[in-house]
């Protein structure tokens, strides 16, 4: 690395010069260079003041180093960039940026740094020292940045503001970083897949994700994550710890961001629009699901089956298919489901609730899809129909599932004897057999059924109700089988 010296001013213009004893001063301020004979003159010991702030040195070397700071001179150059600098040390420090010399290394990880001082800080992730304390409130931090930064968040001080959209910013660098969402700078490349980003440490979160490092632990359970804030997050799981609250109602969060998200139901907030129908989301994940439906893309896809999924929560839930894991249980009954919405749904059976009510006749149900199905038969509305044999459905789903006849595809196996079926609730059906349950029992004399259909026939023996009648002989039964089985007779 090259460096130079500037002993040379004659290129400076002299403004308002004038020789005070042995100093030469410019403006009220001492020249630098005037400190090669006058430091002769003085004593060791003495003391040296600044006229220009009255500040006070010991040694001739740092007061020349602070008269440089009201001169403005920088007379260490290096030859690299073209930077300059007051101190020959900070030339040095600096032309490690160019080198790459890293020569502090912590005893303890081997991590090293090319400045003393950031060793020092480092150290303290060690040992835990944290020498510098919130007078208000008592939290205390390692480094004096964090301290001053903690300080401005709690008398809300921003004293950084964006000049294009006029947001303002606690700290130099956050206002920097957010400047290139003006300018759409992405200056920080992935040498791997060349991806690139507006801010070092994003840069640092996606390489690890050509090289799966997770270098943070959880020292509860051992769980691994990418970056120390995930860590932080994730250890309030074990600790109950909830330090945000919303001031509106009351409820706490384990961090910052879904407290955000959550505001946003009490302002009704929508920052995110959609560019293809304008449709506003409260939440950025959100968008990004809803532009699929305009783009068609799928980027989950099931490794044993190969379906695809537009939202990995719904990739997941469908693998539970695959596993039969159902990790969620009914808290009444004990049964278990793939999905939280679907014990929320089961329980309905338990509570009697029927939240989803007709508007023409009153009727209520418990799912909001059998509403919708119910609507079409005020208005004899079926939208859907089969490109095959033209059937047409009220629902979507219904027609997804009559295509299967079709195909001949049965997407849904049994995982103790592998029989596969062409919907779920035949799966949930057919595993009674295997688990021999009967959910459905006679409120008159006890019997249980494994279907709900079974239980409605099963009751008409109580009830003496026959449905069924023939068109023949007006002879009436109470299952279809038996009426079709009658009418052969006639034939």
């Amino acid at each position: 690395m090259a460096s130079v010296f500037l002993e040379d001013y004659s290129q400076t213009p002299a403004l308002n010069e004038e020789e005070i004893g042995d100093l030469t001063y410019q403006n009220g301020i001492p020249k630098v260079e005037a400190f090669s004979n006058f430091g002769e003159k003085q004593h060791k010991d003495q003391f040296h003041h600044c006229s220009y702030c009255n500040k006070s040195f010991l040694h001739m070397s740092k007061f020349k180093n602070h008269i440089a700071i009201h001169s403005g001179e920088k007379p260490y150059l290096c030859l690299d960039c073209g930077k300059s600098f007051i101190t020959s040390s900070e030339l040095t420090i600096h032309q490690r940026v160019h080198s790459g010399e890293k020569p502090y290394s912590c005893s303890q990880c081997g991590k090293s740094f090319s400045q003393k001082s950031s060793l020092i800080t480092h150290l303290r992730i060690h040992t835990g020292e944290k020498p510098y304390s919130c007078s208000d409130c008592g939290k205390s931090f390692s480094r004096a940045d964090a301290l001053a930064y903690h300080q401005r968040v709690q008398t809300s001080e921003k004293l950084y503001s964006c000049s294009d959209c006029g947001k303002s910013f606690s700290q130099k660098r956050y206002l920097a970083s957010h400047k290139r969402i003006h300018t759409g700078e992405k200056p920080y490349s992935c040498s791997d897949c060349g991806m690139s980003f507006t801010r070092t440490d994003a840069l640092a979160y996606h390489q690890r994700v050509h090289t799966s490092e997770k270098p943070y632990s959880c020292s509860d359970c051992g769980k691994r994550f990418f970056t120390s804030t995930e860590i932080n997050v994730h250890q309030r799981v074990h600790s109950g710890e909830k330090p945000y609250f919303c001031p509106d109602c009351g409820k706490n969060f384990s961090c910052l961001s879904n407290l955000k998200r959550h505001m946003r139901i009490h302002t009704g907030e929508k920052p995110y629009s959609c560019s293809e129908c304008g449709k506003s989301f409260s939440q950025k994940n959100e968008l990004l699901t809803h532009h699929r439906r305009h783009t068609g893309e799928k980027p989950y896809s099931c490794s044993d089956c190969g379906k695809s999924f537009s939202q990995k929560n719904e990739l997941t839930t469908h693998q539970r298919r695959h596993t039969g894991e159902k990790p969620y249980s009914c808290s009444d009954c004990g049964k278990r489901f793939f999905t939280s919405s679907q014990v929320t749904v089961h329980q309905r059976v338990h509570t009697g609730e029927k939240p989803y009510s007709c508007a023409d006749c009153g009727k209520s149900f418990s799912l909001k899809i059998n509403l919708t199905a119910h609507f079409t038969i005020h208005t004899g509305e079926k939208p859907y129909s089969c490109s095959d044999c033209g059937k047409c459905f009220s629902l979507k789903q219904h027609l997804t599932t009559h295509v299967l006849i079709h195909t001949g595809e049965k997407p849904y196996s049994c995982y103790d004897c592998g029989k596969r079926f062409i919907t779920l609730s035949e799966v949930n059906v057919h595993q009674r057999v295997h688990t021999g349950e009967k959910p459905y029992s006679c409120s008159i004399c006890g019997k249980s059924f494994s279907q709900k259909t079974n239980l409605t026939t099963h009751e008409l023996i109580h009830t003496g109700v026959k449905p069924y009648s023939c068109s023949d002989c007006g002879k009436s039964f109470t299952r279809l089988a038996r009426l079709a089985k009658h009418q052969s007779a006639h034939r």
